[in-house]
């Protein structure tokens, strides 16, 4: 026995650091010292691999729950070997040693891990299958730097944390194995043994790219290779898109509810499936991109993956990663972008997550102050440490990365900027202020890292508060972001179309006031699913009016005022359509609506006028371009009439929008208009294509020398009942 007794007691007992220090090949005066530790080993041999039926050594075992040593005598120098072993039921089994292997990681990636900068932590940190000198195998590597001591246990181990303990990577932190024989598809988990208690746990790979379902919670181990992407075609026009000049019409979708298979017990659809559906559908209707609710792994489906637990992976849900980069394929060659929610702001507190992970409070901030959502009941990130910023922002760029989205749609923007969030009892920063100053340098370190690794990428901030310059460039004090969801426009125009349209008049200042601030920053029209749950209603029954007839004539005035109005826009799946009920995550959407005309007619107004918008390519040029609005009447409260301009770039082309928001149809309306000869009626929303009553001008009205409205020319209109009406001049 060369070991000693401690160092024997450290490796059985699992309280050892440095297990490689023990285990494995080692010199030893007078000869070498090869040990190994494995469970269900009946008797172990040491096999010379230079002659594998002549050099075989029996090793001793030391101890019952397997560790076996064997010492040869004489001036050797080290050979590569296995171990051979019979279990007890009889079956022979050969390996290498996974103590035989030097570290996966380098000391120059240690550093840029510990300074928060290394831009492909996913490919470092996790589990990746690796073949190292002809050996193929696993490797495992995690960050738990207060742990006494970290195992990989899975079924190749029986779960078992006295095998397969990790070695401690110096001061950084970080554990790391190699561990021959282990597959594509094999469960994990990692044994942790915490600095203050000698109880060890269970936690999830963090960098894990797949995991098991619930009420299950293995990561797994998982070969990302084998796609063959085609979209380099559309990555290269991504890269030379600048996207604020162009069209972005975004639909919202969850994929477990847009549509499901009746036949197939009303399962959802896999990513393959929804990705030939959902593009055809969004050429149909001309969205330029889709963006998906949350697909990070998550464990309680009600959550609607807003409550991550796999900030690397794919949910099970609906396929493999493999299958998940075949949708973005597939909606890439028809043209369609993909974005994608993406949620640094707060991480739920399960057990077998990131909370609490080696036993400290890695993740999470210590103090509930600021480590605590109250209103999520979940633990805020520490964005002010290294690691763990390394760690949020690599999941944002491992998504552009390994497949191939075009931007992050980032939720809960406003609860990262401020300390006092939702909270009564907060720490001030050290000016004595309230901004989260960690997560706002987190934030734009995270913009301009994704702009500069993936050119063309997309970021979005949801963000519900006047933190001025959300959308201004980092290099002049912004946080760097393309877009800001618009959630001021969003509340004030559906806390008019509310109203009873007779009490409308007293309420006309809420269509106008958003005018005042549309250009302080590169803003978003939305209709999210927030709008539509928890009894908010269906955006149909947000709608005032006495009439089922008004409320869907009301919906397809909105929905063509939006798209008109300045700015890039996002709506949520089923709105379109008028949805009769509240989105329900668990059902699909009511697809059967569209035999009904009243139904369709709003999904045919949303699909022409996105095609407008989308065809005009002057148009969505000027979104953020102050020239390119302006009032023709703001001031008409008394009729409910709201009309407003907007010029495209080069004067080539120029739309009026004529929106009367009462059932009282108003005939000879006098519209000012800065151009004289004709003005085609491109969409009117009460055209009975639409299901309106087929009121309006007959396709054209002519624009005289007659002043109105503070113009040089004016013409007369006849405006339908809860309409919408589109003027073109031009070409």
């Amino acid at each position: 026995m060369i070991i000693s007794e401690p160092e024997l007691r450290s490796i059985t007992r699992a309280r050892c650091a440095l297990p490689h220090d023990f285990l494995g090949m080692h010199k030893a005066k007078g000869g070498i010292v090869v040990r190994a530790y494995v469970n269900d080993a009946k008797s172990c041999e040491l096999v010379d691999l230079r002659d594998e039926m002549k050099a075989r050594y029996p090793m001793t075992r030391l101890d019952e729950s397997g560790f076996y040593e064997v010492f040869l005598k004489g001036k050797r120098a080290f050979f590569p070997y296995r171990f051979r072993t019979e279990r007890y039921n009889g079956e022979i089994r050969q390996f290498y040693d996974p103590y035989s292997f030097a570290p996966m990681l380098s000391e120059s990636e240690l550093y840029l891990i510990g300074k928060g900068d290394e831009r492909k932590i996913y490919d470092k940190l996790g589990s990746h299958i690796r073949e190292i000198n002809g050996v193929k195998g696993a490797s495992f590597a995690v960050w738990a730097p207060t742990a006494r001591r970290v195992s990989v246990v899975g079924g190749f181990n029986q779960w078992d944390g006295r095998y397969h303990q990790m070695r401690a990577l110096g001061s950084s932190g970080i554990w790391e194995i190699f561990i021959p024989g282990v597959s594509s598809g094999e469960k994990y988990k990692y044994e942790i043994l915490a600095a203050n208690n000698d109880t060890p746990f269970l936690k999830i790979d963090p960098y894990a790219v797949r995991f098991e379902a619930p009420p299950y919670n293995s990561s797994i181990v998982w070969d990302l290779s084998g796609h063959e992407w085609r979209d380099a075609e559309w990555i290269e026009k991504r890269e030379n898109t600048k996207w604020d000049e162009k069209a972005i019409s975004v639909y919202e979708v969850h994929l477990g509810s847009w549509r499901r298979v009746p036949e197939d017990g009303c399962r959802p659809l896999s990513y393959v499936e929804i990705g030939s559906q959902l593009a055809q559908y969004c050429k149909e209707m001309s969205f330029t991109h889709v963006e998906f609710m949350p697909l990070s792994e998550y464990p309680f489906e009600g959550s609607w993956g807003y409550q991550v637990t796999g900030f690397y992976a794919p949910t099970h849900r609906y396929g493999t990663p493999q299958e998940f980069m075949e949708m973005v394929d597939i909606l890439h060659e028809n043209g369609i972008g993909v974005i994608m929610d993406w949620v640094p702001a707060h991480f739920p507190r399960d057990a077998f997550a990131l909370a609490a992970y080696d036993g400290s409070h890695l993740y999470e901030h210590e103090d509930p102050r600021l480590g605590a959502n109250l209103d999520w009941g979940t633990l805020v990130f520490n964005y002010g440490r290294k690691e763990v910023s390394n760690f949020v922002m690599g999941s944002a760029l491992a998504w552009f990365d390994r497949f191939h989205i075009d931007g992050l749609r980032v939720d809960a923007v406003a609860s990262m900027l401020y300390l006092n969030f939702s909270r009564n009892d907060w720490i001030p920063n050290k000016y004595g202020g309230s901004e989260n100053l960690e997560a706002i340098e987190f934030l734009k370190q995270t913009t301009e890292t994704v702009h500069g690794e993936f050119k063309g990428a997309i970021m979005i901030a949801e963000e519900s508060t006047t933190f001025a310059g959300v959308t201004a460039p980092v290099k002049d004090g912004g946080l760097g972001f393309d877009f800001k969801w618009n959630l001021g426009w969003m509340h004030d125009t559906l806390d008019y179309f509310k109203e009873d349209p007779i009490n409308r008049k007293f309420h006309h200042n809420l269509m106008t006031f958003p005018s005042v601030y549309q250009f302080t920053e590169k803003f978003m029209l939305v209709y999210s699913h927030d709008e539509v749950v928890h009894g908010k209603s269906p955006m149909v029954g947000k709608m005032g009016g006495a009439y089922w007839g008004d409320k869907i004539a009301n919906l397809r005035a909105l929905y063509a005022y939006m798209w008109m109005w300045p700015g890039k826009k996002t709506l949520f799946m089923g709105n379109e359509f008028a949805q009769g009920h509240e989105w329900r995550y668990d059902e699909s959407l009511e697809w059967s609506l569209m035999q009904f005309k009243e139904h369709e007619g709003v999904r045919r107004v949303v699909a022409d006028v996105c095609r407008l918008y989308l065809d005009d390519a002057q148009l969505a040029k000027n979104d953020f371009n102050p020239d390119g609005f302006r009032w023709i009447n703001a001031d008409d409260g008394n009729a409910s009439v709201y009309s407003f301009l907007r010029y495209c770039a080069g004067g080539k082309s120029c739309y009026a929008v004529v929106c009367n928001f009462t059932p009282v149809k108003r005939e000879g309306y006098g519209i000012g208009l800065p151009r004289a000869g004709e003005w085609r009626e491109v969409l009117n929303t009460d055209a009975k294509v639409y299901g309106g009553k087929g009121d309006g001008n007959s396709g054209k009205v002519a624009a005289e020398k007659t002043p109105m409205n503070g113009f040089e020319f004016g013409a007369l209109l006849t405006l339908p009942a809860m309409s919408a009406i589109i003027l073109k001049w031009g070409p």
